[in-house]
C-alpha cells in the first residue's frame, strides 16, 4: 500500500490551507454564499462609472468622505486629484472598486482595507497599508518604514525602494519590492510571501515563525532563527507568475534569487519548567 503523504512542497513557501479560528472569531461569509464574498454593508458598486474627487485645500477627513460618497453613489472607478501627502487617505474600504491617487499619500494610507484595487502614483509614508485583508494596491514610487505591517492578504506592492520592517507581523497575503528594503524586514512574520528584488537590509527575517521570503540582490544579514532555504520549481514557477502580474523581473532571474524561510528554532514557546513560567508570569 503506498504511503500517505504529510508534506507538501506548497507549505515551504508559505503556503497554507487551514482554517484559523478563535472564541472571538466573528463569521462574516458562509461557503454556501457561492462567489458573493462581499460584507452585507458594503456599498454595491459599478467599475464602468467613474468620478473624480479634487482633495486640494481639503482635510484628509474631507478626502475620505468624498470617497465613502462617492462609493454611495455606485461609483466603482475613482480618482484622487492633488492628494499632497495627506495622511490616513482611502482607508478602511470594504467594497471592490478601483480607486486612483494622482500623486503621493503621507502616513498611514489605505490601511485596513479590505478588496479595493489602489494604485498610488507618488509615494507613500510609513505603515502604507497596515492591516490590509484582500486586494490590490501599487505603489508607483517609493514607500517609507513599517511598508505592510500586518498584513493578512491581498498583494501590496512598490514598485521603488522602502524603509525598515517592511512586513513586520505579516500574517498573509504577497509584499513585493522592486528595489531595496531597510533593517528588520519580516520581523516576527508569520505567513504569506514577500518578494525583494534588490538589497535587503540588516536582520532580515528575524523571528519569524512562518512564511517565505525571497532577495534578489544582496542580504546584509539573516535575524534571530532566518536560514535559507532551497529554491524549488514551485517557487520558480510561482514568482515569475506573480512578477509579470505588475510587469516586474528579478534582476539576475527567478531561480537565482535567495529563499529565506523560519528555522524554527523559537516555535516552542511553552517548553519551560513551571518555575521559569512563574517568574515569566
Amino acid at each position: 500500500m503506498a504511503e500517505l503523504k504529510t508534506t507538501d512542497s506548497s507549505l515551504e513557501m508559505g503556503m497554507h490551507t487551514e482554517q484559523l479560528s478563535g472564541r472571538t472569531q466573528q463569521v462574516f461569509f458562509s461557503s454556501e454564499e457561492g462567489d458573493n464574498y462581499t460584507y452585507p454593508w458594503a456599498d454595491q458598486v459599478d467599475f464602468d462609472k467613474s468620478t473624480e474627487i479634487d482633495a486640494e485645500g481639503l482635510e484628509a477627513k474631507e478626502v475620505n468622505l468624498k470617497i465613502r460618497d462617492a462609493m454611495g453613489q455606485g461609483y466603482g472607478t475613482i480618482t484622487v486629484l492633488n492628494p499632497a501627502a495627506k495622511h490616513s487617505l482611502g482607508v478602511g474600504i470594504l467594497s471592490r472598486l478601483n480607486l486612483r491617487f494622482e500623486g503621493s499619500l503621507g502616513y498611514f494610507g489605505c490601511g485596513l482595507v479590505d478588496g479595493p484595487n489602489i494604485v498610488v502614483t507618488g509615494r507613500v509614508g510609513w505603515s502604507c497599508a497596515e492591516n490590509m485583508m484582500a486586494g490590490t494596491i501599487l505603489i508607483e514610487k517609493n514607500a517609507g518604514s513599517t511598508f505592510g505591517a500586518a498584513i493578512r492578504g491581498g498583494d501590496l506592492v512598490c514598485k521603488g525602494d522602502v524603509g525598515s520592517r517592511t512586513g513586520i507581523d505579516q500574517k498573509g497575503g504577497t509584499i513585493i519590492v522592486g528595489g531595496r528594503t531597510g533593517a528588520f524586514s519580516g520581523f516576527m512574520m508569520q505567513r504569506g510571501r514577500m518578494v525583494i528584488l534588490g538589497d535587503a537590509g540588516k536582520n532580515l527575517g528575524d523571528s519569524m515563525y512562518d512564511g517565505t521570503i525571497y532577495v534578489g540582490g544582496a542580504i546584509e544579514d539573516l535575524g534571530v532563527d532566518a536560514v535559507e532555504g532551497e529554491m524549488t520549481p514551485l517557487d520558480a514557477q510561482w514568482l515569475t507568475q506573480k512578477l509579470g502580474q505588475y510587469g516586474l523581473e528579478a534582476p539576475n532571474g527567478v531561480e537565482k534569487m535567495t529563499k529565506i524561510v523560519s528555522g524554527k528554532q523559537l516555535w516552542n514557546y511553552d517548553n519551560l519548567e513551571p518555575s521559569e513560567k512563574k517568574l515569566v508570569l
